[in-house]
């Protein structure tokens, strides 16, 4: 009899020991997946002292996701579009910089922060087109360091951050397709002013670069829209890309800002020409936009056909060039 005891005694210590180790299992398996790899509220920004500092007493632990992107634009918006004090460059700077503290490219944005960043951003609509662009952005890489304070040139102070951090927000922005739009539109009335700026008696380099740099921005941002849909299945993939012609042309991306007869022109000549395309095409034509706002400029000055031929090679290959440095 003492013998079948212990007999049946042994598998239920077992189970116990079993139970007890599966429960011990779950929990660490709980910590890892909601403990230690959970995101903080609104990416740890409202906590942070360097945004707490710059953006103002609104911002403390605990403000929620929409109160404190309300104060990032408020904080980093200037009186007139483009134009900045250090403090307002210098807001939105150190939430740039926290964000991409990490990995930019792995950066995932709290959606409540998605449209109000890209609205900030859009503010400083010279200085993202210049990051974007890439050609002659000396001034920008050299004062780009996280430490390195807003500088001030044509009176106001610009926004510098490194490459890899604008961009890496901005994929995570545009996770939003409005967000997106936004910035497209920033970008293209930024490229239509210029473009019409360029004088009438420009050759050589002052000719090629607004056209090439322009490229190189609008190249970068359709890179960053195959990213944001890369690994999508085909129906996500057409709601973004619908949503983003959409918000183009009902106006809804217009930020604010006034443009010249002549700007004001290429950019309407541009969206009449999206709005006429297909469904089907409209979102293909974003890719063409470079070369697109180029012709249009070139015919407007009249440009010889020759002249004409080899800058628009140009633009391509530089909007083509800027789309391959962009990483899925």
């Amino acid at each position: 009899m003492p013998q079948e005891t212990s007999s049946r005694t042994t598998p239920a210590k077992a189970f116990i020991v079993l139970g007890l180790c599966l429960a011990l299992l779950g929990g660490v398996g709980a910590w890892l997946l909601l403990g230690r790899g959970a995101a903080e509220p609104c990416n740890g920004l409202a906590g942070d002292e360097r945004v707490q500092k710059s953006v103002g007493a609104a911002v403390s632990p605990g403000t929620s996701c929409a109160a404190l992107a309300e104060a990032i634009v408020n904080a980093s918006a200037g009186n007139a579009p483009g134009r900045h004090t250090q403090a307002q460059a210098q807001a939105l700077k150190d939430v740039l910089v926290v964000l991409g503290s990490e990995d930019p490219a792995k950066l995932t944005l709290d959606p409540a922060l998605r449209v109000p960043l890209a609205t900030a951003l859009a503010d400083y609509a010279p200085d993202l087109h210049e990051m974007l662009g890439g050609i002659g952005i000396t001034d920008f890489l050299a004062k780009a360091a996280p430490q390195a304070p807003p500088w001030q040139s044509d009176g106001t102070h610009h926004l510098t951050v490194l490459p890899d951090t604008l961009r890496g927000i901005v994929r995570a922005v545009a996770q939003d397709p409005e967000a997106y739009a936004l910035l497209r539109m920033t970008e293209t009335r930024t490229t239509a002013q210029r473009l019409a700026a360029v004088p009438a008696d420009a050759a050589n380099y002052s000719l090629s670069v607004p056209p090439t740099e322009s490229a190189r921005a609008l190249g970068i941002l359709d890179g960053i829209a195959d990213a944001v849909t890369h690994g999508k299945d085909k129906r996500q993939v057409r709601v973004w890309r619908t949503a983003v012609v959409d918000t183009l042309l009902d106006g809804q991306a217009s930020p604010k800002s006034a443009q010249d007869p002549p700007a004001a022109h290429l950019t309407a000549a541009w969206l009449q020409n999206l709005k006429n395309a297909s469904q089907e095409e409209r979102f293909d034509r974003l890719r063409t936009q470079g070369v697109d706002m180029a012709r249009e400029w070139a015919q407007e000055r009249k440009m010889d056909e020759q002249t004409q031929q080899g800058l628009l090679a140009k633009v391509e290959r530089s909007a083509l060039s800027a789309y391959r440095e962009v990483e899925l």
